[in-house]
């Protein structure tokens, strides 16, 4: 056989005299050589073949609509990779529907191919094709071609093309499985969706190409508002249903090159290319409206749902995607804060907040107190107070507690921030209460595990309140201006230790409120195990009571209740007269929201 001119790098090739073996030898070779990627692997391979068999041209085709030359050994420089032809036009025809190895020594003479292009653009005379198996798929054809016509190849010649074939089967068959790996890895299973794992990935591609492409984008956090409460009244297989509804909604949603990922749980992670952020704000205003617009069908019928969002821009000037990350996470907690359904954007100027700020803000008492009104829904008069949490900033800018909280949580700083919010509240109590104020007006003022659990910080805020109440003239033993709030933010691991923690502000007078009520399981174990004065509706529940039947209903339910049971009902999130004045009329007692009044610093 002689030897081409050409010869490949990979490779050692065999020479004229070489007998099988040696060509075992060298294929073995090249199968383990070090250094070469999968698809690189496969070109080395046609390489070789086609040097040893003195081919000028070696294709790995794979068959479906069309033949597709996906990998390609072309000493003559006519059939690039990537070329198609139609399938029943192709060499390789015959050989895919066959599964048989096929040998024509002068395509020029044959019947069928006398006019395929491969002859008659190409001047191809000589043809040898063996089928390729993949796994248990046979849609690989492995062809060589040769201008020169000779009598068909020896059984040598033909065992070796298929020890090839047979390799490459072999090694696509792997490619393909590492592929998919990679695949599973990088895809969330419930929705289809890239995880959090290929979205970072996608993230530092994007970032990597601003500076080149000298476009930003936009990136928008989203999360599903009150999910939990889809899979506590639901189940988790409804959930999951209304979880891979909304991946579909969201892609469909989509212009051609923004992308979404699920984040994790039931929060999604846009990237909206081109525009400004606030075209990218409009995006998700309108992905909004159309979740609102249209609820999930499910196997239990229709489920309503909205989202919360943050919007931040990611600039050709900015090197990393972690700020803008941090940004995005704050104004989603903002959007959440503020009554969820709604998009928010990133604050511009402000430093990303973190642990090492939120030390510094407490360890210089920079926690500062807001309130928001309750209202008596009957007579439209304030009879209590919220107190919300805010930190002032070195820079004098207020942060919201949505900024903060979780953090603190996970820092244990939550103790603290109570602390001094508790604090707080008790002189602005002793200040109203000297210029006059009634009595009766309650301070509601959320209280975390973290501060119960600290015997000395209990302590000492039952000494300041012994003092402030002396000062007012506070009967002892009387019910007292402040209602400690409990919410299902944090899990609570005993009842009976959360009882014991409360005990001492219990026998001082203080009375308790279960925020949140009816977004879960734990307010129910609450209500059974502590002597609860009022119930907070759930904001989900009000904003929802006036489109779903139902909801209104279990509104109703728990205001009858809380009345048989001598306790005082607030309804969270009111936000127009309307509501105010059907939540009166199902015997509501009290009602909080922006209708009423927005959130303001004491």
């Amino acid at each position: 056989m002689q030897r081409a001119n050409q010869s490949s790098p990979h490779a050692p090739l065999a020479s004229h005299g070489e007998t099988h073996v040696d060509r075992l030898n060298a294929l073995w070779k090249l199968s383990v050589q070090g250094g070469l990627g999968d698809a690189e692997r496969i070109r080395a391979m046609l390489e070789m073949a086609a040097e040893v068999l003195d081919m000028d041209l070696v294709v790995l085709g794979e068959l479906g609509e069309h033949c597709t030359a996906r990998y390609v050994s072309d000493r003559l420089g006519v059939f690039p990779e990537g070329s198609r032809q139609a399938v029943d036009v192709s060499l390789c025809h015959a050989v895919y529907h066959t599964r048989a190895p096929s040998h024509i020594a002068d395509l020029a003479a044959h019947s069928r191919y006398a006019g395929n292009p491969m002859v008659t653009e190409f001047g191809m005379r000589t043809f040898s094709g063996i089928p390729v198996s993949v796994g248990d798929e046979t849609r690989w054809v492995l062809a060589f071609l040769r201008r020169r016509s000779e009598s068909p190849p020896d059984a040598v010649d033909v065992a070796y093309m298929s020890l090839i074939a047979d390799w490459l089967g072999n090694a696509l068959h792997q490619s393909a499985q590492k592929d998919l790996l990679q695949r599973i890895a990088l895809t969330d299973p419930l929705t289809g969706l890239p995880n959090r794992r290929a979205a970072e990935e996608r993230l530092q591609k994007e970032r990597a190409r601003t500076p080149r492409d000298g476009h930003g984008f936009a990136l928008a956090l989203v999360d599903l508002d009150h999910f939990k409460m889809v899979n506590d009244r639901y189940g988790h297989a409804v959930g999951d249903e209304v979880l891979k509804a909304v991946a579909r909604r969201f892609e469909s949603g989509l212009r051609e090159g923004d992308w979404v990922a699920r984040w994790g749980g039931e929060e999604f992670l846009f990237v909206l290319h081109g525009g400004t952020v606030d075209e990218a704000a409009g995006i998700m205003e309108r992905l909004a409206g159309q979740a609102r617009a249209a609820p999930i069908q499910t196997s239990v019928g229709a489920i309503s749902l909205s989202f919360s969002a943050g919007v931040a821009a990611f600039g050709v000037n900015d090197s990393e995607t972690l700020p803008m990350l941090e940004k995005i996470d704050h104004a989603l907690y903002r959007a959440k804060a503020d009554g969820r359904d709604q998009v928010r954007m990133a604050a511009h100027g402000r430093l990303p907040w973190n642990s090492a700020l939120l030390r510094e803000a407490l360890a210089e008492n920079r926690v500062r107190l807001a309130s928001q009104a309750i209202v008596d829904l009957q007579t439209g008069q304030a009879i209590a107070d919220e107190a919300l949490a805010r930190i002032e900033t070195a820079a004098g800018e207020i942060v919201e507690a949505g900024e903060f909280v979780d953090m603190a949580e996970g820092l244990g700083l939550m103790a603290e921030i109570d602390r001094q919010v508790i604090r707080n509240v008790m002189q602005h109590c002793v200040v109203r209460m000297n210029e006059g104020g009634a009595a009766d007006f309650a301070h509601f003022v959320n209280v975390s595990p973290q501060f119960l659990a600290r015997r000395d910080l209990v302590e000492e805020m039952l000494d300041n309140a012994m003092g402030y109440c002396q000062t007012c003239g506070t009967v002892p033993g009387s019910a007292k201006p402040i209602v400690l709030e409990l919410t299902e933010r944090q899990r609570i691991v005993s009842l009976e230790k959360l009882r014991a923690d409360l005990q001492p502000f219990i026998d001082f007078g203080f009375r308790l409120a279960l925020d949140d009520f009816g977004s879960g399981y734990s307010s129910y174990l609450y209500l059974a195990h502590l002597p609860v004065s009022f119930l907070k509706i759930e904001g989900w529940l009000v904003s929802h009571m006036r489109q779903d039947r139902k909801v209104a209903g279990i509104v109703e339910s728990l205001a009858n209740f809380a009345r048989k049971e001598g306790m005082h009902t607030v309804a969270e999130h009111v936000e127009d007269a309307e509501t105010a004045r059907i939540l009166a009329d199902m015997g509501v007692d009290y009602g909080q929201g922006w209708h009423f009044g927005r959130p303001q610093l004491a």
